[in-house]
């Protein structure tokens, strides 16, 4: 398997003109570069199609500039996040006709830059990941005339993917709405009907949240105070759920905490991959996701940690300890 970074925790959270100012692409790319456990390193990266590291609107000759940036580290590009989310290029996957006009377009931009790698010889593998880029307090205004949007929206994004050869994979999180527990998620691709082409995209930290109950009390699988015996029953159950739709996967670490910023409404927190406080044995974890990852097209994991501090972004040894991580979970395979 293909070991791969995130590149989007040097934008996401990240302001300019403040103590946590945006990590620019190529400083990314070298920190990535740079890592080294035993003489394993990264394979690759996946990108967020947004500027200032990819514009979607960026020209061809552009977009060949970040690939040449790229192969430059001795990299690839896997999956590309499509800039979906309002105040980007899209809008929820549910809200107005405008809204659902802009998520589409918003998937066919990020399709365009990366039908411009491929050809360009830095990508061969990976998908595009979306969300439904709305909340869960307005989605549960109308749970089900809701899904029946987000599933044609999907729909529709799904037949442009389709198009350009790319397949769509939705990011679990419980703070979008349409997505914020493990039955929602499921209900919303059996509605959407494309499991050739739509499916998940799981992240250890964020689908533990799933298995807690956040946002969705009903759909909880364990209590606080939970025995291991109880974790890996639950997680079973998740996973076999999940399991068959899932195109896509995050190594992560979780503490069981969540957070929120901005539009994210309480989302899982991503912690250190040797956190004393993870709650996830990152490697058995992801051997439950990972099952016959081959039969449904998987080349690559990537690493996503999002919300950390500059200071340990820039750290070298923060992804030497991440690749190490990342190491163990393709050694479980």
């Amino acid at each position: 398997m293909k070991l791969h970074n995130a590149m989007w925790p040097g934008l996401v959270g990240k302001e300019p003109d403040t103590d946590h100012p945006p990590i620019s692409l190529e400083h990314m790319l070298e920190l990535t570069a740079a890592a080294d456990v035993g003489g394993r390193k990264f394979d690759g990266v996946d990108l967020f199609v947004l500027a200032p590291h990819t514009d979607p609107d960026a020209s061809d000759d552009e977009v060949k500039a970040v690939a040449d940036l790229i192969a430059s580290k001795g990299l690839k590009v896997g999956s590309l996040v499509a800039p979906v989310w309002p105040g980007t290029v899209g809008g929820p996957a549910f809200g107005t006709d405008e809204d659902r006009k802009n998520f589409v377009l918003a998937v066919e931009k990020a399709c365009r830059v990366g039908d411009i790698l491929k050809s360009h010889g830095v990508r061969d593998y990976g998908l595009i990941r979306i969300d439904t880029a709305g909340g869960v307090a307005d989605w549960a205004k109308d749970p089900a005339g809701n899904t029946k949007k987000i599933a044609e929206t999907w729909g529709e994004a799904g037949k442009v993917a389709e198009q350009h050869g790319e397949r769509l994979a939705a990011e679990g999180e419980i703070c979008w709405g349409g997505m914020h527990s493990w039955k929602v998620m499921l209900d919303t691709l059996e509605a959407t009907g494309m499991p050739k082409t739509v499916g998940f995209q799981a992240d250890l930290a964020h689908t533990y949240l799933y298995l807690m109950g956040y946002n969705a009390p009903e759909a909880a699988l364990l209590k606080e105070g939970y025995s291991e015996d109880e974790f890996w029953a639950a997680y079973k159950t998740m996973t076999d759920a999940l399991r068959p739709w899932t195109f896509d996967f995050h190594v992560a670490q979780n503490d069981g905490s969540v957070h929120g910023t901005g539009s994210h409404d309480k989302t899982g927190r991503h912690c250190r991959a040797d956190d004393p406080n993870g709650k996830l044995d990152i490697a058995k974890c992801a051997t439950f996701w990972l099952e016959g990852a081959a039969d449904r097209g998987m080349k690559h994991v990537c690493w996503d940690g999002c919300m950390f501090d500059n200071s340990i972004l820039e750290d070298p040894s923060t992804w030497n300890t991440i690749l190490k991580a990342m190491i163990s979970v393709d050694d479980a395979l």
